[in-house]
C-alpha cells in the first residue's frame, strides 16, 4: 500500500517496500526558542534556513507547526507555509490539532500535503476528517481514544481501526491514512517500546496501512537519547513503520543504514550518496562556524 504526497514538482511515495521517509521536525517552535522568537518577529529568513537545511540533510517531507502563545496561529500558518514553499520544493505536513489552523495551512499548501493529525476522539474525527477529505490530503491518525492512549497494543489496534473506519466511510482512501501507534517513555515503563512494536505488528497485519512515529518520546529522561531513538526507529522500521517525524540531521544516517540492512537500497547507492553529501555538508557547516 502506497501513500503518495506531492509538492509542486516532487512526489514522495511512502510504503513498506519503499525507503523510509523522513518528515523533518524542526519547523516547530516547541522547545526551540530561536524559532519561536523568529515567528514573533516575523523573521521568515530563519524559517527558510531551517527548511533548506533539513532538506539538504535528507528530509523528504517537512512538518510545519506554528504553535506559540504570542502569535495568531491562524494568521501565521499560511505565512510560514508560503516561506517554506519559496525555499524548498518537497511535500508539506501541516501540523496542528486546531481545525482552523489546519485549514489555513492547507489553503496555501500546494500538491498533496499531509495533515498531522487526527485521533480517535469524537470531536477530532468530526472536525478534522472533513477538512482532510475536502482538501484531498493524507492524514496521520494517532491511536488515541476517548480515554487517552491505550495501554495495550490491542487497544491501540482498536483505536487505529476506529480512525480507519470513520475516514474510509467518509471517502478518504485507506492508502491516505497513516497510523501513528505512539510510544511512551521507556524510562518510566520498560515495556513501553515493546507495546508499541506489538501494536505496529498488529496494525500492519490487520490493515496494511503505512505507519509513522515520533520517536523522541521513547528516550525522555534518559542519557544519550540519540542512541535510544536511533535503535527504536530501526526496530520500528523492521516491524512496519514507514515514515517518521524526526530530525534528519541527527537520525538521517541511521535511517539510511536501516534501509540498507532491510534490503531497500540496491547496491548501497542511496547510503553512499547520503554519506558523501552529508560529509560535504559537515565540512561546510564547520567552516562557516570558524569564519
Amino acid at each position: 500500500m502506497h501513500t503518495i504526497l506531492k509538492s509542486n514538482s516532487k512526489e514522495v511515495i511512502i510504503g513498506i517496500d519503499r525507503p523510509f521517509v523522513i518528515i523533518g521536525e524542526k519547523i516547530n517552535p516547541t522547545g526551540m526558542k530561536k524559532l519561536g522568537q523568529a515567528l514573533v518577529d516575523g523573521n521568515m529568513d530563519y524559517v527558510k534556513e531551517l527548511a533548506k537545511r533539513q532538506v539538504d540533510w535528507g528530509a523528504d517531507v517537512l512538518d510545519v507547526n506554528v504553535g506559540h502563545t504570542e502569535i495568531d496561529e491562524v494568521e501565521m500558518m499560511p505565512i510560514v507555509v508560503e516561506a517554506v514553499k519559496s525555499a524548498i520544493d518537497v511535500p508539506l505536513c501541516i501540523d496542528s490539532n486546531d481545525p482552523k489552523i489546519l485549514e489555513a495551512g492547507l489553503n496555501v499548501a500546494i500538491g498533496k500535503p499531509l495533515v498531522n493529525s487526527v485521533n480517535g476522539e469524537e470531536k477530532q474525527l468530526n472536525t478534522v476528517l472533513p477538512i482532510v477529505k475536502a482538501r484531498g490530503a493524507a492524514v496521520i491518525g494517532l491511536t488515541i481514544d476517548n480515554d487517552g492512549i491505550p495501554a495495550t497494543a490491542e487497544g491501540r489496534l482498536a483505536a487505529a481501526g476506529k480512525i480507519i473506519d470513520r475516514a474510509t466511510k467518509m471517502g478518504i482512501p485507506i492508502e491516505d491514512i497513516i497510523i501513528d501507534p505512539l510510544v511512551m517513555t521507556v524510562g518510566h515503563n520498560s515495556q513501553a517500546g515493546l507495546v508499541t512494536i506489538k501494536a505496529i505488528e498488529l496494525i500492519r497485519k490487520e490493515y496494511g496501512v503505512n505507519m509513522s512515529l515520533g520517536a523522541s518520546n521513547v528516550s525522555f529522561g534518559l542519557p544519550d537519547r540519540h542512541s535510544v531513538n536511533s535503535a527504536f526507529l530501526t526496530l520500528a522500521a523492521n516491524a512496519g513503520v514507514t515514515c517518521s517525524i524526526t530530525d534528519p540531521i541527527k537520525l538521517g544516517s541511521s535511517l539510511r543504514a536501516t534501509d540498507l540492512l532491510l534490503g531497500k537500497d540496491m547496491n548501497s547507492i542511496r547510503y553512499l550518496k547520503y554519506f558523501r553529501a552529508t560529509g560535504k555538508l559537515r565540512e561546510a557547516e564547520a567552516a562557516a562556524k570558524k569564519a
